[in-house]
């Protein structure tokens, strides 16, 4: 910075609304934004491009650019030899996964920073993630004077080789074929089998580190127990669920998740905390309170949401992206106590507090502070320390007031708050899920301020954008996006039976089906036909932190198939799923999401309908059941959807209809003798 406060450099960059983008408007790197205008320059200067890809919660993207992106002498390097672009992943994921796969088709592992050099036609030759100070000055002299040297046509044919990689379709690359048997129990048991090799027995979770929660896995196990009553299935379920709650990976005080844990038991988190796993972690605990009954569960989901409405809910209604893992140059220093800053803090009952929550004078993290964790049920404290379980939970509630009004006088973590229409939609998402579980007004009326809000400011036209910041959208939405979208609308039409948001996503499903689908691999591109042509066009097959958008539109056509009676829907979800069956049975930890439609293939899907005046009752009564191969429709008076069509309400009662494949069980008027038919 000068004498008068200006910063000594400003590029590109300020003028975008990514905060990410925005960190590094006063870099001395001359960055552009991902965009024409650089990739002309490189082509008619005949340039090679340096490509920088990270988030604004990501730690070590941090680490870079205080090391080597404000270092001028390294910006002076990067400049002369290069056309430096920086990109937000999370607003365009399409540039990211294609520099991913290039990346990994290179033999380097994935991760963020990642950094590519490409030639002048956006082609990749070389990459790799985080590099030291001195290695990226010496790489970039390197590289560069390579290019503009003798070695061009060597990089120029590896870009070609490497592209040539990237540009083939995942069905290709994996050589899967579709599958010729049906959907059968055997294979079931199988793919079943397969998954709970990969179990963490001990510690829950899969036996990997870092570990990651990965929702879909532990949802996909939920449906899984509800089909077989398999009661170790349950107790991993469980043993997991419990271990994340207890664990560092969830924040003590203020409720979520940190995106993963570095070690095997839960207890060191990354501290960064994402608005897309929070929303599918309540869903999970809201489905596995469903199955349990658990209070911890509960505990966990109504925390969770008061987090997310507290810190990443914006004054229209959209859901900021996410928390920085550093505060004052330190990663986690928000949220981790020293013994002396808990007595502080909590005064005669910080001894209890601290064996409550797993802390020593020496620390378990850093400087002697520790990451607030728990090692019992309060059952189990409570008979321990000789006291009635409501005095724990009562001194649980005030210890957590006090630390949390406490911490919110720290200097805060970093926040995110573009907002991203598919994150969003799984938010939307988790806290209709909340509602059905626990029937809360709140959390139904906190989603429909959320949709309102998807549909006034992220609507294009007749399909979507995908982002969103200081009353702007700019970016067209991505598969994701759609697919998230379309799932939440279905899911808000059966809380609350306004057939309107079940119009919705017809007409987004038509939307995708038409600029989308590619019906050679009866698949869907990730990316709009309308959209920015990248050097590859790709589609999204494995689920991963997020489900692949793929899958969720498997799951969205089955569903919104039986909703509307449409038997083109159902047909290709039913395809698109033997497209990828062999595999989902030979590698289903990397396709869990494929898997729970591959649960629903194996019983019909129920088909209810709730027709008469007292339809909203017996609707929250039905839902707060774990029932997940279920449409549910319903209406007061009457409605001309395929589902309620010919159905009234007998004798004036309100009456539940249990159909399957289009025929039905005799009507019944409460919600036991409904599920005793089903």
């Amino acid at each position: 910075m000068n004498t008068d406060n200006k910063p000594a450099h400003t590029n590109r960059l300020a003028q975008e609304s990514s905060p990410y983008l925005l960190q590094h408007a006063h870099n001395p790197v001359d960055w552009y934004p991902w965009g024409e205008e650089a990739l002309s320059r490189a082509r008619n200067e005949q340039k090679p491009i340096l490509v920088s890809i990270g988030y604004a919660a990501c730690h070590w993207c941090h680490v870079m650019e205080r090391e080597s992106f404000e270092n001028a002498r390294v910006a002076a390097v990067m400049n002369e030899h290069f056309v430096c672009i920086k990109v937000d992943r999370e607003e365009r994921p399409d540039v990211d996964q294609v520099y991913m796969e290039a990346l990994q088709a290179m033999g380097v592992p994935g991760g963020w920073p990642l950094n590519v050099f490409l030639n002048q036609e956006a082609k990749p030759f070389y990459g790799g993630t985080y590099f030291s100070p001195g290695n990226w000055a010496q790489l970039l002299k390197s590289i560069g004077e390579a290019y503009q040297g003798e070695n061009r046509t060597e990089l120029d044919a590896s870009a070609e080789q490497f592209a040539r990689v990237v540009q083939a379709s995942e069905l290709e690359k994996y050589r899967i074929p579709a599958a010729t048997a049906g959907f059968a129990q055997d294979e079931f048991k199988q793919l079943v089998a397969n998954l709970a090799q990969k179990f963490d027995r001990e510690l829950g979770g899969m036996n990997r580190t870092p570990k990651f929660p990965m929702p879909s896995i532990w949802r996909f196990l939920l449906h899984t127990y509800q089909l077989s009553a398999s009661q170790p299935l349950l107790a991993q379920i469980n043993l997991t669920l419990r271990e994340m709650a207890w664990g560092g990976l969830y924040d003590q005080v203020g409720g979520g998740f940190a995106r993963y844990s570095v070690d095997e038991a839960w207890l060191v988190p990354h501290f960064e905390k994402m608005l897309y796993d929070n929303g599918q972690l309540v869903s999970l605990y809201a489905e596995a309170y469903q199955v349990t009954q658990d209070r911890l569960y509960r505990d966990v989901v109504y925390d969770t949401i008061s987090f997310v409405e507290r810190e990443l809910t914006s004054l229209e209604g959209g859901f900021y992206s996410s928390l920085d893992a550093d505060s004052e140059g330190e990663e986690g220093r928000f949220y981790v106590f020293t013994r002396e800053e808990l007595r502080d803090i909590l005064e005669e009952e910080e001894p209890l507090a601290a064996d409550y929550y797993s802390c020593t004078a020496v620390g378990n993290w850093e400087h002697s502070r520790n990451i607030l964790h728990r090692r019992a049920s309060d059952e189990d404290f409570a008979a321990a320390h000789a006291l009635e379980l409501d005095v724990v939970a009562t001194l649980v509630r005030s210890w957590k007031q006090k630390l949390l009004a406490a911490r919110n006088e720290r200097v805060r973590p970093g926040l995110d708050d573009k907002i991203l229409t598919g994150w969003n939609a799984l938010m939307l998402q988790s806290l209709l899920d909340a509602y059905r579980a626990f029937a809360e007004p709140e959390f139904l009326a906190l989603a429909l301020w959320n949709a309102q809000f998807i549909q006034e400011k992220l609507r294009n036209g007749a399909g979507l954008y995908r982002n969103y910041k200081n009353g702007c959208a700019s970016i067209s939405g991505f598969l994701e996006d759609y697919a998230l979208v379309i799932q939440a609308y279905c899911s808000l039409y059966e809380a609350t039976f306004d057939e309107s948001w079940l119009q919705e996503a017809a007409g987004l499903m038509e939307y995708v089906l038409m600029h989308f689908f590619d019906p050679e691999e009866e698949q869907f591109f990730y990316t709009d036909d309308t959209g920015e042509k990248l050097i590859a066009r790709k589609k999204e097959l494995f689920d991963n932190v997020i489900p692949a958008s793929n899958s969720v539109m498997a799951h969205n056509l089955h569903r919104l198939g039986l909703h509307l009676e449409v038997s083109r829907y159902t047909d290709l979800a039913t395809a698109m799923l033997r497209r990828v069956q062999n595999l989902v049975v030979q590698e289903p930890q990397h396709l869990t999401n494929w898997a729970s439609l591959y649960a629903k293939k194996l019983k019909p899907t129920a088909e209810l309908a709730i027709v008469g005046p007292g339809a909203t009752h017996l609707r929250q009564e039905l839902s707060r059941q774990y029932l997940p191969n279920t449409v549910l429709a319903g209406t007061t008076t009457t409605s001309t959807l395929p589902l309620l069509q010919g159905r009234e309400a007998r004798n004036g009662q309100t009456t539940i209809y249990v159909c399957y494949n289009h025929t039905c069980q005799q009507p019944v008027h409460t919600v036991t003798e409904a599920l005793t038919q089903m």
